[in-house]
Order: structure tokens, then C-alpha cells, then sequence
């Protein structure tokens, strides 16, 4: 056999991955084997062996190509895992507070974010059709589980099996794209698939695999018109589980997503851009309407999360690197506001139990002055006013929109974000006009920190991580191009 298969140290690059996979199955043994598992012990392990391998992924130096090109870890792979690995570590801790009302005070639960966040450390990293699909079915399935992981509960229940049901659609479809491509290529390696597209010339048969294949990732991106199990799903899981949901594999799949068109797709890309700015038109603009009419704040947040999905994908259709630049910027940004609002959603409990209908906010600020500033701040955040880290994310993709030429897809996009501040701005009006209504418990301390923190960066974004992050993204969009 040969040495370089066999040689542990060829393996550098697939460390990060090698000891997530590794610490979910310990963890899963500890639980097994414990009469009595302790799940908070287990979930801050997990938590720590997330970190360990964030450092790992930003410090080690050992990059490349590896299972016979099946595997690469670039300087866009480093960017994408750290956000991913971050998202997960943070939906984890946010759902200490309130693990045994949310079922879940189980074992099960950080192994299975473990699993899927090795799976979508495998997708961000996938050099081949093969890859992409283990990858991404690692991540679905641990996902399907976790969405139905609180038993007793009705809505719960029906979110996990909608997301299932959907989910093997989705699957199906990337399927069959990857078959046609794998069909009139030849090839299943994203860069012999390039090399093939570039010496054939435009092919019928290869578009109509690459518009499968993004379909299916759509759904993953909760792109419109593939965005149907969003809300139900969002509202249905438990509130930690949604968190989950809202951050890491939207990351995961927008990394996929970007390395397929980017990479593989270059030679034909005047045609998945329509795609993409379809997509990027719809979801904004959908998003944009149908949530001002919700009460529920989590389906709220759905409609919230498919029109940021619009605008980053605004940065993508430019094709350039400035665009990649953008939505790598865009993602980091997303993920850190994700954090911060369900911190803040958490927090806001009366009576012991979780509050989600917008109208039982009234009077939070008199109550929860702290809890108030923060959400009326992430906000303003999400509507992109300046100088709050929102701005910067939809000033990057739209720079991106307009130095491509493509003004109209920008002014879409201005326009969608007007329309979004209706709804942002009635959960501040209800926080601080309205009169009180219910009687709000006592904020945990984990969730203070990750609000503070989170919080802290949203504002000062200009002045702390604006400039070393666009060089980071910067450096990342390069290894692509």
C-alpha cells in the first residue's frame, strides 16, 4: 500500500475533521457508558473540543490536496470552517440555560452537532462530486434528528419530519445534477470538471446538471423558491436547535455553494449567475413581504435569515473575487448576529417559560433594559444602518453588484432592506412604547456574556474587526481565483 495513504502526517490537512469525528464517538461512548450522563459535562466538552479544532484549522500550517484529490484544504476552507466551528461552539452554549425544557438534557445532542459540523467541515472542504454529497448528508441526517430531538412535542415532531421529507427532495435533486455532470464529463473531481467545460465548450447537458445542483443547494441556503420548510422548522425545533439551524449549515452550504461556481463552473458563467441572481432577487424580495406580516418572532427570524441569504447571494453573482470577498465578509458578519439575537431571544423568558409572540415583548425595556439595548440593536443591525456591522455586510455585497455592472440587482436589494425595517423596527416600537404585559425572569450569566460580546463587536465592528477581517476574506476569496 502505498506509504502516502498509510502515513498519518499526510493527513495534516484533515486533522480538524479527523478529531471532531473522534471526539463525537468518545463523547458518545462516555454517554453510553455512563449510568447517570452528565449532559452539561458532555456538551462543554464538546464545546472544547470545537475550539481545539478551530485553533487547529487556523494554525497549522499543512495545506493541500489529499484522498486522491477528493479533500482540499485552502485559505477560503481555513475561513469558512472557523465560522462554522464557531456557530456550532455557540449554539451549543446557548442552549444550556434551557436544556431540560427544550428536551434537550441528552447525551445525544452535542454528539450530534458534532457529526454534522464534521459533515459540514467536509462539505466546505469537498473537491469532488462524491465528497460534497457525503459531506452534506453527514450534516442532513445528524440535522433531521436534532430538528425532532424534543420527543414530547407536537410541533417539534412535525419540523423534523417536514425537514426530512423536503430534505430527501433536495438530496435527490443534487443527485441527479451531480449524475448529468458526472455524465457529460466524465469526471467527478471539481477541477478535471472545469478542465472538461473549458475544452468542450457550453454544453446542454452539463447546464441542466448544474441548475440541479444548485437547486439542491438552495434548499440548503433556504434560497426561494426552495425555502418552504424554513419557517415551519425554525418555529417547530426547539429555540437552541433553531440557532443551530440559523448559522453553521447555512455557512457550510454557502461555502459549497461558492466553491461549485466558482471553481468548477468558471467557464460557463454567464449561466448559473442567472440562476444565482434569480435566487438572490427572489429571497430578498419574498422575504422582504412575507415577514411583516408574522407574530412569531422565530418565523420572523426565518424570513429574516432567507432575505440575508438574498443579499449574500448578491455578492456571489458578480463572480469576481471582490463578490467572494463580500460574502465571505457577509457570512462572518450573519453568523455573529445569529449568535447575538438568539442570545437575546433566550434570555427573554416569563414565567419560566420561552417568549416568542412579538407582542408579549411590550414593555421589555423597562423590565430587561440590557436585553432591550442589545435586541434594538441587532435590529438596527439587520436593517444595515450605519455604523453597525450590518452596514458593512450589505456594503461589501452591493460594491461587489455595482463594480460588475449589475445596478439593478443592488437597487433590489436597497429597496428590499427599506422594506425590511418595517418589521425590525415594530419589535423595538413594542419593546420600548408599549406597556408591559408580562412579568420577565432573570437573565442565566452564559447568556449575558455571549450578548455582551457579540454585542460589543456588532458596534464596534469598524474600529475591531472590520479591517483584519476583510483582509482575512480577502486573502480567503484569493486561493479560489
Amino acid at each position: 500500500m502505498n506509504s502516502d495513504i498509510t502515513s498519518f502526517a499526510s493527513l495534516a490537512p484533515a486533522y480538524p475533521e479527523i478529531l471532531v469525528a473522534v471526539g463525537a464517538l468518545v463523547l458518545l461512548l462516555i454517554g453510553v457508558f455512563s449510568k447517570k450522563p452528565n449532559t452539561v459535562l458532555i456538551s462543554w466538552l464538546a464545546v472544547l473540543v470545537l475550539v481545539i479544532a478551530m485553533g487547529l484549522v487556523i494554525w497549522q500550517p499543512v495545506g493541500g490536496i489529499i484522498f486522491s484529490g477528493t479533500f482540499v484544504l485552502d485559505g477560503f476552507a481555513r475561513f469558512m470552517k472557523v465560522l462554522v466551528l464557531g456557530g456550532s461552539a455557540f449554539a451549543l452554549i446557548l442552549s444550556f440555560s434551557t436544556q431540560r425544557e427544550n428536551g434537550l438534557d441528552k447525551f445525544e445532542y452535542p454528539v450530534l452537532v458534532m457529526l454534522a459540523t464534521a459533515g459540514m467541515m467536509m462539505m466546505v472542504s469537498a473537491n469532488d462530486l462524491m465528497s460534497l454529497y457525503v459531506g452534506l448528508e453527514l450534516q442532513s441526517l445528524a440535522l433531521y434528528v436534532v430538528a425532532a430531538i424534543k420527543r414530547d412535542s407536537e410541533k417539534a415532531t412535525e419540523a423534523g419530519l417536514k425537514y426530512f421529507v423536503l430534505g430527501a427532495l433536495s438530496s435527490g435533486m443534487l443527485l441527479y445534477g451531480a449524475s448529468l455532470i458526472y455524465g457529460f464529463t466524465g469526471h467527478t473531481q471539481l477541477d478535471l470538471i472545469t478542465a472538461e467545460i473549458a475544452g468542450g465548450g457550453r454544453n446542454i447537458g452539463v447546464i441542466f446538471g448544474v441548475t440541479f445542483l444548485l437547486a439542491g443547494l438552495a434548499f440548503k441556503i433556504s434560497a426561494v423558491p426552495f425555502h418552504m420548510w424554513t419557517p415551519d422548522v425554525y418555529e417547530g425545533a426547539p429555540t437552541p436547535v433553531t440557532a443551530f439551524f440559523a448559522s453553521a449549515p447555512k455557512v457550510a452550504a454557502m461555502a459549497l455553494l461558492i466553491r461549485l461556481v466558482i471553481e468548477s463552473f468558471a467557464p460557463i458563467s454567464h449561466d448559473w449567475q442567472q440562476i444565482v441572481i434569480f435566487l438572490s432577487i427572489a429571497s430578498m424580495v419574498l422575504a422582504a413581504f412575507a415577514a411583516i406580516g408574522q407574530r412569531n418572532m422565530k418565523r420572523l427570524i426565518a424570513y429574516s435569515s432567507i432575505g440575508h441569504v438574498g443579499f449574500a447571494l448578491v455578492g456571489l453573482s458578480s463572480g469576481t473575487q471582490v463578490g467572494v470577498e463580500g460574502v465571505a465578509i457577509y457570512m462572518a458578519i450573519y453568523v455573529i448576529m445569529t449568535v447575538c439575537l438568539f442570545a437575546a431571544i433566550l434570555s427573554i423568558r416569563a414565567d419560566g417559560q420561552s417568549v416568542e409572540d412579538i407582542s408579549d415583548y411590550a414593555g421589555l425595556a423597562q423590565k430587561r433594559p440590557f436585553v432591550a439595548a442589545i435586541m434594538a440593536i441587532l435590529m438596527f443591525s439587520l436593517i444595515g444602518l450605519p455604523p453597525l456591522a450590518g452596514f458593512f455586510a450589505k456594503w461589501h455585497v452591493f460594491l461587489a453588484a455595482i463594480e460588475a455592472k449589475l445596478f439593478v440587482l443592488a437597487v433590489i436589494g436597497v429597496l428590499a432592506s427599506a422594506i425590511s425595517a418595517f418589521y425590525y423596527l415594530r419589535v423595538i416600537k413594542t419593546m420600548y412604547f408599549d406597556e408591559p404585559v408580562r412579568q420577565f425572569d432573570s437573565v442565566p450569566n452564559e447568556l449575558t456574556a455571549v450578548m455582551a460580546v457579540t454585542g460589543f463587536f456588532i458596534v464596534t465592528y469598524y474600529f475591531t474587526l472590520g479591517s483584519p477581517l476583510a483582509s482575512w476574506a480577502h486573502t480567503a476569496s484569493g486561493s479560489l481565483f
